[in-house]
């Protein structure tokens, strides 16, 4: 069984591109079966979603046909497998008949709007930019990802997340711009606040390259349409006085691994105190309401997705050791940016917004913004 073939051998009817996410099923910690059920949770709230499915056909047809997938998902064999060790510069000149490599392939050649993988990420957006290329004004993408806030919609959106550990001035602009036009479209901010992340919030901290590119997001903010609240620090993360974070990819993975960490340590001695004694169980249990409303709000399964920006197409990085909630979750967010159109949108908005001086910058659907 090959090409666009479903499980059982027959043809796929037509599906429009945005409908269509493409999908790595053999780079996680938990193999296909975790990917599969996400696909399977996944469909039973967005049931015109249609799958192309990488990876070793003999494991993953016995799994789709199991959970009557068939009518809505597409294999496409890709006999080896990226693992979490391999090298990027290895996978990018051996990884042609990987999983990985085949579902950015499907967005290159536009028969997806979407890929997504729970790979190794080095090796991902090594071959994402070898295979989509970045888009023009865009010297270094970024890996985009929610964090936790008090914000309304419940997220800020943090980037770089650790696609490079380096940024110059000039790239801290465009993560900006690229921030910008992602909290527009999956959080639905008109006009974002975007906030430089600094070791302070005075002007005169930081070094050359955060002051530099303080003052380039200072004159940008008109063109870029966005607010900037300039220096925000690390207890500003999970604040509602800013909605986009920026900083370099070394300091932003530093931060999202530490935040885990941080989150797993207190849930293990919450957990603790609340089984301490007999007493403790039964405060446990008449606060069992709202302790459901607090894991449910702080579980990282629910923000799981961090979205690659700067290419041309749309990669979601899943979670390597993402259970099947987690993978539905990224699968929410890989279909709500594939029916906004977003890898469009985006490079539309770097390529108008990048020269900070310009009177305007045309809006994401193509209109004027005013001066």
């Amino acid at each position: 069984m090959r090409g666009d073939s479903a499980p059982d051998g027959t043809a796929h009817p037509a599906a429009h591109v945005e409908n269509v996410l493409s999908i790595d099923a053999m780079g996680g910690d938990q193999g296909p079966v975790a990917v599969i059920d996400g696909i399977a949770a996944i469909r039973r709230t967005r049931p015109g979603l249609r799958f192309i499915l990488h990876g070793r056909e003999a494991e993953l047809a016995p799994l789709v046909a199991a959970r009557g997938l068939s009518d809505c998902v597409t294999l496409r064999h890709a006999e080896e497998v990226v693992t979490m060790h391999d090298k990027p510069s290895t996978v990018m000149r051996r990884g042609k008949d990987t999983s990985m490599w085949s579902a950015i392939e499907s967005v290159r050649a536009h028969e997806a709007a979407v890929a997504v993988s729970c790979g190794n990420t080095g090796a991902l957006m090594a071959v994402s930019m070898l295979r989509l290329r970045k888009i023009p004004g865009v010297n270094r993408p970024a890996i985009a990802s929610f964090w936790p806030s008090r914000n309304p919609a419940g997220f800020n959106v943090m980037l770089d997340m650790g696609a490079d550990v380096k940024a110059e001035a000039r790239d801290l602009l465009t993560y900006a711009l690229m921030g910008t036009s992602y909290a527009r479209n999956a959080l639905g901010l008109s006009r974002p606040r975007v906030g430089l992340l600094n070791v302070g919030t005075e002007e005169h901290k930081g070094n050359a390259e955060l002051k530099s590119a303080h003052e380039m997001m200072t004159a940008a903010q008109e063109a870029g349409d966005f607010d900037f609240v300039g220096f925000v620090e690390g207890n500003d993360l999970p604040s509602d006085r800013v909605d986009v974070i920026v900083t370099d990819g070394f300091t932003g993975n530093v931060a999202l691994k530490t935040a885990e960490g941080t989150a797993k340590f207190a849930a293990e001695l919450m957990r603790e105190a609340l089984t301490a004694n007999p007493l403790a169980k039964l405060g446990a249990l008449l606060a069992m309401g709202p302790l459901k409303r607090l894991k449910h709000k702080i579980d990282p399964r629910r923000s799981n997705g961090g979205v690659f920006l700067g290419l041309n197409g749309t990669v979601v990085k899943s979670h390597g050791g993402a259970d099947a909630t987690s993978v539905a979750a990224a699968l929410d967010l890989a279909a709500r940016l594939a029916g906004l159109g977003f890898a469009e949108k985006l490079a539309a908005r770097v390529a108008s917004a990048s020269a900070s001086g310009q009177d305007g910058a045309p809006q994401e659907d193509g209109s004027e913004s005013a001066k």
